[in-house]
Order: C-alpha cells, then sequence, then structure tokens
C-alpha cells in the first residue's frame, strides 16, 4: 500500500488555509504533516514536517520566496497565491528543473473556472474581440486576479492580435478601458458580498458570448487542491495552470 503524501499547508490560519488543512486531512491520498503561517520558520516547518508537498495561500509579496524556500528544501510546491508575473513563474520554473522537482502554481484551483479559460481559448480562434471583467471580495489585495490574467494568457496562446478591430479611443478619466494584458482589457471590482466570480465577453458584428463562472464559496477550490497534491509527486516541472494537469 503506498504511503499517505505528506503535506504541510503554509498559511493555515487564514480563511483558505483552514479548509484546505480540513480538505487534506479528510482525503484518503494526503495526510496534513504540519501547519505554518506568517511568525514561522518555513524552513524549518517543511524539515521538521517532512513535507513532500507544501500548498501555500499566503500573501502576494510573500509567494515568491516561499516558493524558492519550498523548492530548496526539496518539497515540492502547490502554490495558490496569487500575485507571481510571469518573470517570476519562470524563475521559480529554471529554479525547479535545476533541482528536478515538480510543482504547480495555479491562479485558480477551481474546476469551474479552469474550464471557462479553456473554452474562451477555442472561442478566441473564431472571434478576437475580447474583453475580461473578474470580480472579487473587497479584501482581495492584487488587481487584476491572477485568474483574469491567466484567461488573457491562455487567450493569447491562441490568437496573435485580439481585438484588432478596436480603434485608439480616448479615456475621459484614465483606466476608463481597465488594465491590458496581450492587448485584452481586464476590468476589476472590489466589492463586499462577492468571492470570486470570471467574465469573458466576446463581441462579434450582430452577436455576443458570455462565460462566466462564480465562485460562492472556497470550497470550489478543495477538489483542484488536493488533486494538485496528488499530481505534482509525478510532475518533472514546475507546471503554470491547473489545466496542465487536468
Amino acid at each position: 500500500m503506498t504511503n499517505p503524501i505528506r503535506v504541510l499547508v503554509n498559511g493555515a490560519f487564514g480563511r483558505m488555509g483552514q479548509l484546505v488543512t480540513k480538505a487534506v486531512s479528510e482525503h484518503p491520498g494526503l495526510t496534513l504533516a504540519g501547519q505554518a503561517g506568517r511568525e514561522y520558520d518555513l524552513k524549518q516547518a517543511i524539515k521538521d514536517s517532512k513535507a513532500d508537498v507544501v500548498v501555500d495561500f499566503t500573501h502576494p509579496e510573500a509567494v515568491f520566496k516561499n516558493t524558492q524556500i519550498i523548492i530548496e528544501c526539496g518539497a515540492r510546491p502547490v502554490i495558490g497565491t496569487t500575485g507571481l508575473r510571469g518573470e517570476h513563474v519562470k524563475t521559480l520554473q529554471k529554479q525547479a528543473a535545476a533541482a528536478k522537482i515538480g510543482g504547480l502554481i495555479a491562479p485558480n484551483f477551481s474546476m469551474g473556472a479552469v474550464l471557462v479559460m479553456k473554452a474562451a481559448r477555442e472561442i478566441a480562434k473564431y472571434i478576437p474581440n475580447v474583453e475580461i471583467i473578474e470580480m472579487h471580495h473587497e479584501g482581495k489585495l492584487d488587481s487584476p486576479s491572477g485568474t483574469s490574467m491567466r484567461a488573457a494568457e491562455m487567450i493569447a496562446e491562441s490568437i496573435a492580435n485580439p481585438n484588432a478591430l478596436v480603434r485608439n479611443q480616448h479615456e475621459t478619466i484614465p483606466g476608463a478601458r481597465g488594465a491590458t494584458l496581450n492587448q485584452i482589457p481586464i476590468h476589476s471590482i472590489r466589492l463586499p458580498g462577492m468571492l470570486a466570480h470570471l467574465q469573458v465577453l466576446f463581441g462579434n458584428p450582430g452577436e455576443t458570448i458570455t462565460l462566466r463562472h462564480d465562485s460562492t464559496d472556497r470550497q470550489s477550490y478543495m477538489p483542484g487542491i488536493c488533486l494538485a497534491c496528488e499530481k505534482v509527486m509525478k510532475l518533472d516541472k514546475l507546471a503554470y495552470g491547473l489545466e496542465e494537469i487536468l
């Protein structure tokens, strides 16, 4: 019988961390090896727990260093903290490759959100006029969300010149058209009462398509996180995006 995968949860005492801790504890193929938080020495916690995998849900300003430490310690990172940019991901992938360690950085662990992004990538091949709206709770620190940026990246994988029909426009108020990534506008909303919501809107002469995903409970992320903890044990690279392991 295969031994359960030993998982350390970093950020275990936050809202997401508490749910991850519970999900790992209840999963038959995983065992909760330890918990860490802001005041902990992450390197020592990994050593003490003998963790195979470290799940990180901490802070955008800490996630890059945390991931470096996880790889240095020989554990496999499963990173749910957003805030990593493309250059950060590439640096971490090189570090993981040198250490011959697999892992996963996922802007979103919701199966539904990933399926929406995959559908958007396919639609964009035929309707390249697209904008993104992402809506989150008032406590989310980074904008735009990692999910919306990953959606823009995936769409750009399908089309070289999105929104080619859009003319140069004048913003009466700077920022009115949102942020732009890969020529795709991203609009961020932060309001109480929301959790995590993604809309990808496509426009064609005489028609529109709207893809929408709503996470109404953080439980929606748990199956993807547990799946990632299992899958990274067989990876030989640091993958980016949950779609890489589905």
